[in-house]
């Protein structure tokens, strides 16, 4: 492990501990596996497209609504990366954090935020609609299933139906297929039902 690794492991990934379900060790350890991936296939820097992966949802810890700024932020006044990194390469970290939420109207400034953008979308059906119902959930823990899978529906509508504000920058396979498999289940809203009633019991 390099010593970029060791701090980012220590001292940063723990703090995902704390997020919500959706958004906690598990997911940042995915998207920077999914990152580290596809930086090899586009000959991105490796170590740039792992401490963004790294930093990209770090600002839940200020708020949800703006945690992409935040992250950026964040990522910018860290001390540490300042001996890694130039500011000229920090700057190009910030900007990827900050253009990886789906639902920025513009696309990426770089390759590096294409990359953590395709990396964070992990189009899994079940695990989508599994992190959209932990959401629900943790907003409003009283409510019915019924009322959590209108949400949940709506949601699925907006961001990933056809002309869903969701976008591929990269078109990666994984994820072109994923969006696919999506997008049947959302086209047959009593199957979707079915599926987020066996989730639901479990979560």
């Amino acid at each position: 492990m390099t010593p970029l690794q060791e701090y980012i492991e220590k001292n940063i990934i723990p703090l995902y501990d704390h997020f919500d379900k959706g958004h906690q060790r598990d997911h940042v350890q995915s998207v920077i596996k999914e990152s580290i991936e596809l930086a090899k296939e586009h000959g991105a820097r490796l170590d740039m497209a792992y401490v963004i992966a790294a930093f990209h949802d770090i600002g839940l810890s200020v708020d949800r609504a703006k945690h992409h700024i935040h992250s950026g932020r964040i990522l910018m006044k860290d001390p540490i990366l300042s001996q890694f990194f130039s500011r000229e390469e920090l700057i190009i970290m910030r900007d990827a954090v900050e253009d990886h939420r789906a639902s920025n109207t513009y696309p990426p400034r770089t390759i590096y935020g294409a990359i953590v953008a395709e990396a964070d979308r992990h189009i899994q059906p079940e695990t989508i609609l599994r992190r959209t119902l932990q959401f629900g959930l943790k907003e409003n823990p009283n409510a019915s299933f019924d009322m959590h899978f209108e949400r949940a529906y709506q949601h699925m509508i907006e961001k990933y139906a056809e002309g869903g504000y969701m976008k591929l920058w990269l078109q990666s396979k994984r994820n072109v297929e994923g969006l696919n498999n999506l997008r049947k289940i959302i086209k047959d809203k009593e199957s979707m039902r079915k599926i987020c009633e066996r989730i639901f019991d479990n979560l």
